[in-house]
């Protein structure tokens, strides 16, 4: 069964705020094949939101107006849980509103295939399949410490209850045990201790899995458990 197929009957909303008419068509046509509708939205997204549902939207990180956005999407009694994609130019962009709980990131310039991999790796919970899903895509930074005089710091892009995906610009060492250091939307500073399962230096991504004897995990669990209304 093709992606289309699969995902025709789903009409999920995304909220496009403040992209110009190009940029807007563009995902549109990236996100449709996985059911969701990108709708352009302009004027003051707080008083949108109060009569409108969406199921998730994106914003220029650099927009002047980005944290207003951002404060009344996480403020909407009826929003409050929807995906969040952010654009951002450089990773400072893409770190700097990490409280807020955005979602994943998209590159500029938007580019297709890279647009694709992101979408397909986050339209589960768009959908509203949460409860199928429990890798959640979220974008905070995190330190690691693998016990030298220097510590790496990357940002997440996806947790789950075991463990992590990391966009790192230094190496992580797969040898040793390290430790995370890192705050999910809502939390308090989580620190566990975890190990490299995986890499791909190339693309500068690792995952990471926790220590099943080191306590901090539960505090993952719980969020995620929050964050998935399961509690």
């Amino acid at each position: 069964m093709g992606t289309t197929s699969a995902y025709s009957k789903v009409v999920a909303k995304l909220a496009s705020v403040g992209l110009e008419p190009a940029s807007s068509a563009f995902l549109q046509d990236c996100f449709k094949q996985f059911g969701v509708t990108v709708m352009p939205v302009g004027g003051n997204f707080a008083d949108v939101l109060n009569n409108r549902k969406f199921e998730a939207c994106v914003l220029r990180l650099y927009d002047p107006d980005a944290e207003k956005i951002l404060v009344a999407a996480r403020n909407s009694a009826s929003n409050r849980r929807m995906v969040i994609y952010g654009i951002a130019r450089n990773t400072v962009e893409a770190l700097r509103f990490s409280s807020f709980g955005v979602n994943a990131i998209f590159d500029e310039p938007l580019e297709r295939q890279g647009v694709l991999r992101v979408v397909r790796a986050t339209h589960l919970l768009v959908i509203h399949e949460l409860r199928r899903y429990v890798r959640i895509p979220v974008v905070t930074e995190t330190t690691v410490d693998s016990g030298g005089a220097r510590s790496v710091v990357g940002a997440t892009q996806e947790v789950s209850a075991g463990g992590m995906s990391l966009r790192s610009p230094s190496p992580i060492p797969s040898q040793d045990m390290v430790r995370l250091s890192f705050t999910l939307p809502g939390t308090k500073l989580i620190k566990v201790r975890a190990s490299v399962c995986w890499s791909r230096p190339d693309d500068h991504l690792y995952g990471l899995r926790f220590d099943n004897a080191d306590d901090g995990r539960l505090a993952v669990k719980a969020w995620i458990d929050q964050y998935l209304e399961l509690v």
